[in-house]
C-alpha cells in the first residue's frame, strides 16, 4: 500500500526550510485541512487551487508530486 502525499511531504519538514518544497512541507504541516491521507493528484491539487494560498506556484505542488511518484514506484 502506498503512504499519502502527505506522509511523503513530511520527510521535508525542516526548521529551516531549504527549498520551495521544505516550504511546502512546513506550511502543509501547519494546515489542519490538508487531506493528509490521500493519495489522489486531483483531490489534493484542488485542495491547493482553492485552500492553498501559502503556494507560491502550484508548480511547487507538481516538483513534490513528481518525486513522490518516483518514491512509490
Amino acid at each position: 500500500m502506498y503512504k499519502s502525499f502527505y506522509h511523503f511531504l513530511m520527510k521535508y519538514r525542516s526548521l529551516t526550510p531549504k527549498d520551495k518544497i521544505s516550504t511546502f512541507a512546513n506550511d502543509a504541516y501547519d494546515d489542519l485541512a490538508f487531506p493528509k491521507n490521500s493519495s489522489d493528484y486531483h483531490e489534493i491539487s484542488l485542495y491547493l487551487e482553492l485552500n492553498g494560498h501559502y503556494l507560491d506556484s502550484m508548480t511547487v505542488f507538481d516538483e513534490a508530486w513528481e518525486q513522490y511518484l518516483v518514491s512509490e514506484s
